[in-house]
């Protein structure tokens, strides 16, 4: 696992635990020798996951749209800072950069990004592990929908287990580094 995309939030939350969250993300990439992609901010859990990845020494890319970047939210001290047109292309692009995906603490702009890396492993546009940190309990609401999905019939049990789900940072990072390195298993269209 060369690489990582981290979906988390461009606020700090209300919580310190938030922001220290997010540096002993940036660290434990860098320390790891695994580049940290993100969504180029400079600002809250983005900003303190790519500022303590880049003091530990580690490689960080950015992938910000320009609408952003006019706004002053770009970080300008990143191993290398894409500027895209849209947030589709932000996107697109963080997820072939990265070699798996990994959610903290976020709003909807992070679900967005989480569900749609996930519905792309669902519909096999890539096979690359997605990560959620339930911090704190923060996603206890979220595991218990998506679970009530599947009770509904909404999400097949096997799509709802593709998101690996763990409250325990260096646990949680073992268990993406592990379906990584494993090849996916090919469905029958039968089965779908």
């Amino acid at each position: 696992m060369r690489s990582v995309c981290v979906f988390c939030g461009s606020n700090p939350g209300d919580r310190p635990a938030f922001v220290e969250l997010a540096r002993t993300l940036g660290t434990l990439l860098a320390r790891r020798g695994t580049t940290l992609v993100y969504g180029g901010g400079r600002v809250g859990l983005m900003g303190a996951a790519a500022d303590a990845a880049l003091a530990a020494g580690g490689r960080v890319i950015g992938v910000i749209p320009q609408m952003l970047l006019d706004r002053e939210v770009g970080h300008s001290g990143l191993t290398q800072l894409h500027v895209v047109g849209t947030m589709a292309e932000r996107k697109r692009l963080m997820g072939e950069l990265a070699d798996a995906f990994i959610t903290l603490p976020g709003g909807i702009g992070t679900m967005d990004e989480l569900f749609e890396a996930w519905t792309w492993t669902q519909l096999r546009l890539h096979d690359k592990p997605c990560g959620l940190l339930n911090f704190a309990g923060y996603y206890d609401a979220l595991i218990a929908f998506l679970d009530g999905a599947v009770e509904a019939g909404f999400l097949r049990p096997r799509h709802r287990a593709a998101l690996i789900v763990d409250t325990n940072l260096e646990s949680l990072l073992a268990r993406l580094a592990d379906a990584a390195g494993r090849p996916a298993p090919v469905a029958s269209p039968a089965a779908e």
